[in-house]
């Protein structure tokens, strides 16, 4: 029997037998054995067809040979979404996923179930790496990186056990049954759960699976760390009305007005208070908080080891939330020391105050960082920290910012091709990275926390 190419399509054409088929034609459907390649950014890895075509493929692990049937995608596009259906050849680091609801057109919330603890961390920094050299052209060891990716205290579990981490989950509603659930990959469709296994201990036992949430669009729940406070926020449908809410936890509940898009607070408290560097944060509204629970103390301390500040800095926090890093440095630069922070979110902007007010020597503006920091007159600081939104800082800002002759700069990133890209601007506007570090705050998905501490690249400048 002659043996089939390397990558070869299997099984029937989306269709029929494909006669006839129109340039451009959708190949959703199809399937091809292949050969997976490297880990790419995004929580998938490349293979590519007989034809050349390159495929994003989830669910698959490098060096494995599978089954890939094409999710997204048409006839001369540059690149086909497809998912892993069949292992042929697997990874030695490939583990039955312990969750039953990830796999090939389920959940869509989980990345790597299917591999080990220890592989996902070695895969996100591979996509670290790989991102650096591409879009600011440094190897680990010009970053000041040693290419691991750490996990969060307690964290490190055996393979096929699942870290608790997610304190903020946001449930879709099958409008169907009122059953709350999580979105597919790339879908609006609803895959029903009774359980996430990532979710924190706080949001799952308020019990959100087992009710009935008729008329919602969606459900947020919040679990604060540090505090008892537990926060539903319902999104209803056009002109349905909200349910009354009993769980099996004590829980404030606040609603999204479907015409503007405003919080407002059902019964409660509309806030809740979490606890990180020895301090108390309200946070209103579900506004920005990190997620993992160990999260903001881990970059709290990576930035402060970072920058070092000293008693009298001057230091900006830019897209500063709740105040989380303005109050680490308020509380270490000292009585003649001075942070100012800048916040895009008004609620946000509230907050930060209120948790800063025994600082005299802070201040919040509110705004887009872009357009209030040329606003405010300073032409010189010691200290900046920067936690942009998943899509970075950008030149204009990144220029702005080594104009003002900082002693360091610790930037905080979601995602690494952005963090990559906007260190190729601050290498254009003399400054080099001073370290690297990578922390796995997102188990069981893609997605890694980067804090780089940047300083003028000739000494003195």
């Amino acid at each position: 029997m002659q043996a089939e190419p390397k990558n070869s399509q299997v099984g029937p054409e989306p269709g029929g037998s494909g006669a006839g088929r129109e340039p451009g034609g959708s190949l959703v459907g199809r399937e091809y054995e292949v050969e997976i390649g490297p880990v790419a950014h995004g929580g998938h890895c490349i293979a590519r067809t007989a034809e050349g075509q390159v495929l994003f493929v989830r669910h698959a692990l490098p060096g494995e040979r599978v089954v890939a049937r094409v999710t997204e995608g048409e006839e001369g596009a540059r690149f086909l979404r497809a998912d892993a259906v069949r292992i042929i050849d697997a990874s030695k680091d490939r583990v039955e996923a312990p969750c039953p609801y990830a796999g090939p057109g389920r959940c869509g919330g989980c990345d790597w179930q299917h591999a080990k603890p220890g592989a996902q961390r070695r895969l996100k920094g591979e996509v670290i790496a790989e991102q650096l050299k591409r879009l600011a052209g440094l190897t680990p060891e010009e970053a000041g990186w040693d290419g691991t990716v750490m996990p969060a205290e307690g964290d490190k579990l055996p393979a096929g056990e699942v870290p608790q981490w997610r304190t903020r989950v946001q449930y879709a509603v099958d409008p169907a049954t009122g059953k709350a659930g999580l979105r597919r990959h790339r879908s609006h469709e609803v895959e029903p759960i009774d359980h996430c296994m990532i979710a924190a201990e706080g949001v799952s036992e308020l019990g959100i699976e087992r009710r009935d949430w008729t008329g919602m669009e969606s459900v947020e729940a919040i679990a604060a760390t540090g505090s008892q406070d537990r926060q539903v926020i319902l999104t209803p449908r056009p002109g349905a009305r909200l349910p009354l809410v009993e769980l099996d936890k004590p829980v404030s509940v606040l609603r999204i007005d479907e015409k503007t898009g405003g919080v407002h607070r059902v019964h409660g408290r509309p806030f809740v208070r979490e606890r990180a560097d020895g301090r108390t944060h309200r946070v209103g509204g579900g506004g920005f908080w990190q997620v993992h629970p160990k999260a903001a103390d881990t970059l709290v301390t990576a930035v402060m080891q970072g920058l070092l500040p000293r008693k009298g800095d001057m230091a900006l926090d830019l897209y500063c939330g709740v105040g989380l890093f303005a109050g680490a440095l308020a509380d270490r630069v000292g009585d003649k020391g001075a942070v100012l922070g800048i916040e895009s979110g008004k609620r946000a902007v509230e907050d930060a105050r209120h948790n800063l007010a025994d600082f005299p020597r802070v201040r919040i503006e509110q705004g887009k960082v872009e357009s209030v920091l040329p606003r405010t007159g300073i032409t010189e600081v010691d200290l900046i920290v920067l936690d942009p939104p998943r899509a970075g800082a950008g030149r204009t800002t990144v220029a702005h910012l080594t104009s003002l002759a900082a002693r360091r700069i610790a930037y905080v990133a979601c995602d690494p091709a952005a963090l990559a890209r906007d260190l190729a601007y601050f290498r254009e506007g003399g400054y080099r990275v001073r370290t690297l570090r990578a922390f796995d705050l997102f188990p069981m998905t893609s997605h890694v926390e980067c804090v780089a501490i940047l300083e003028p690249a000739v000494k003195g400048a």
